[in-house]
């Protein structure tokens, strides 16, 4: 931006109750950074109206060459050489047929050559390439329920990413003591930018063993447990990492570099210690042990709206990254600056009490990689819950008031831009409004519900049903609407299938001394019905049930122009219009 002062500047000098009105502002500019997230690597905007193309298709959508088998295990071992950049290896793919088939598609990005393809460890098999894809013609008929494996060896330059984690690839940098630090983050963009494996979200393996040679000196870090440690006679080193639950593909990670590493645990409530594993740079080893016990509260809140942490054999680690941050399963990128807040920045006061790549990043291990999304139209359910798990760490910490507080700061940043849920099958997500408008929509859903038992044991519910499942909006609304006691049908369909959000259009009069309330929702669903609380006396806030035809209630002691909703509680819009049928007053507009 051409400004005097910039975006940071300002709010690292403005007060804190300063910020917003220079926010809500900026907002309108630049679509609130970094609260109104884009997908990573997916399309946004203009783009996602243009017809999908050849590239995209081939990458999101379900055909029989792709639902012929399922993927039940991959062995990625892969030799990573900083100073030429590039990518050596193999991924052993396991999979088991769907039905009887010869031919299937895996994913890898064109500027990888594909040396051979071997199944079972016998024969080779033959293939084309288009765009993203590679079509493997098998040499002999995988029978339906057998089990078999393809290696496929490839090499190359893997993708840089020019704007990690937002826009995919490797990040090949230096530590400040010049040592290599290499990491890769690939969600949107697409795990096939550097490894071969069947890329779509239904491709979720039960468990993945990541080999990683290195040169002398480095460490890797990647997700699960390390197995071993083995210096080859090349002097490199291999790392052997076991990830034993399902894993989305772009969770599997690297992280390569000098680190100082320190450990906790955190003693759960629903099961065994779950361990505590930190690596970060050797001069930022104070910072860290003083922001990471951050962890152990974030652990805490979680388990108590969710449930225990998912993943308790293969731990959690919290890795520093030279970018913002990351949901890799098991192994966290973490790149906040110790700071509190987005990197010191935030849209309210109670943004700033918490590390929000620790709180938001770790939600993703409930949301996004214990319960899936199965195309990326759905990505809302990761970023949409990881988003409103936000604002239960802060009620958890400091209650429902500071949390209302949280949540209603994020209303800048709602675009209103496009659904919520984006279109199935061609690797395209909905309006990044999935973040903000996403947690206030929850939270009105929340209040919607108004019996909090309910609605938390729901939260944990989802978390239970689905477990390391890849799901749809339809599995998560069928779950809420069987488990809510209330018809909820109007509100997923408004909420997220449409643009606007509901409005409340209200005619206040009084006559003599009655006052009377005639409103109605403003809405694209038909027959959409909706409790909300509004005022029906001074101070006192009531449900009505407003649906798409007009109603009339008598409100008590209220003057016209004071009708109120618990704007707080319900993220909705109200156009509110006031009369007086008296002579000795005008009628007025208070719209």
């Amino acid at each position: 931006m051409n400004t005097k002062m910039s975006r940071r500047e300002f709010l690292k000098t403005a007060p804190v109750a300063a910020r917003p009105v220079f926010l809500v502002a900026l907002a309108l500019l630049i679509g609130f950074a970094p609260y109104a997230f884009a997908g990573r690597g997916a399309l946004t905007g203009a783009n996602q109206d243009r017809p999908p193309t050849r590239a995209e298709i081939l990458r999101g959508a379900l055909t029989p060459l792709r639902t012929c088998y399922d993927i039940t295990s991959y062995h990625l071992a892969v030799r990573i050489d900083p100073a030429a950049k590039s990518i050596k290896g193999s991924n052993r793919i396991g999979f088991k047929a769907a039905e009887d088939f010869e031919k299937l598609q895996l994913d890898l990005f064109t500027n990888l050559d594909i040396e051979k393809i071997v199944l079972d460890d016998a024969a080779e098999a033959s293939f084309t390439r288009e765009w993203n894809a590679v079509f493997v013609q098998l040499p002999v008929t995988a029978q339906k329920g057998a089990s078999h494996a393809l290696t496929v060896y490839y090499s190359g330059k893997p993708t840089v990413a020019r704007r990690p984690p937002w826009e995919g690839g490797f990040t090949w940098t230096n530590d400040a003591a010049g040592n290599p630090w290499v990491v890769v983050t690939c969600e949107g963009t697409g795990a096939s930018l550097w490894w071969p494996n069947k890329d779509h979200p239904t491709g979720k393996p039960g468990d993945v063993t990541i080999s990683v040679t290195i040169p002398p000196g480095l460490e890797d870090v990647s997700n699960g447990r390390l197995l071993a440690k083995t210096v080859l006679p090349d002097g490199w080193t291999r790392f052997d990492w076991h990830v034993s639950y399902p894993i989305n593909n772009y969770s599997v990670t690297i992280n390569i570099g000098k680190f100082a590493h320190f450990s906790d645990h955190y003693a759960s409530r629903g099961q065994p210690p779950v361990t505590l594993d930190y690596y970060v740079m050797p001069e930022n080893l104070e910072k860290a042990k003083k922001t990471f016990q951050q962890v152990k509260l974030m652990m805490a809140a979680y388990e108590k709206y969710f449930g225990p942490y998912p993943f308790p054999r293969d731990g959690y680690k919290l890795i520093e990254s030279p970018h913002t941050g990351m949901e890799h399963q098991s192994a966290v990128a973490y790149g906040n600056h110790w700071l509190g807040g987005y990197r010191g920045d935030a849209p309210s006061e109670e943004g700033l009490k918490f590390d929000f790549i620790i709180i938001h990043e770790s939600a993703h291990e409930w949301w996004g990689n214990n319960v899936s999304s199965r195309d990326h139209a759905d990505m809302w359910i990761h970023e949409s819950f990881g988003a409103y798990a936000e604002s239960l760490f802060v009620e958890n910490q400091y209650g429902r008031a500071a949390a209302l507080k949280y949540i209603n700061g994020k209303k800048p940043g709602v675009r209103n831009d496009r659904p919520m849920i984006g279109p199935y099958g061609v690797i395209r997500e909905g309006s990044g409004d999935m973040y903000n408008k996403g947690q206030l929509v929850l939270n009105t859903l929340r209040d919607v519900i108004d019996d909090d038992a309910r609605w938390f044991a729901i939260l944990h519910g989802l978390q239970q049903t689905f477990r390391y499942q890849t799901v749809t909006a339809d599995d998560i609304f069928g779950y809420i609407r069987k488990n809510a006691g209330k018809d909820l049908t109007g509100f997923f369909e408004q909420y997220f299938q449409h643009t606007a959000i509901p409005k409340l259009i209200v005619e206040t009069q009084k006559t003599g001394d009655v006052v009377t309330a005639r409103y109605r929702w403003q809405v694209d669903v038909p027959d959409f019905r909706m409790p909300i609380k509004v005022t029906t006396a001074p101070g006192k806030y009531q449900f009505i049930v407003p649906t798409t035809e007009w109603q009339t209630n008598t409100l008590h002691h209220l003057a016209p122009e004071d009708f109120k909703i618990a704007g707080d509680l319900f993220y909705v819009d109200l156009s509110l219009r006031w009369s007086y049928h008296d002579p000795r007053k005008t009628q007025r507009d208070a719209r």
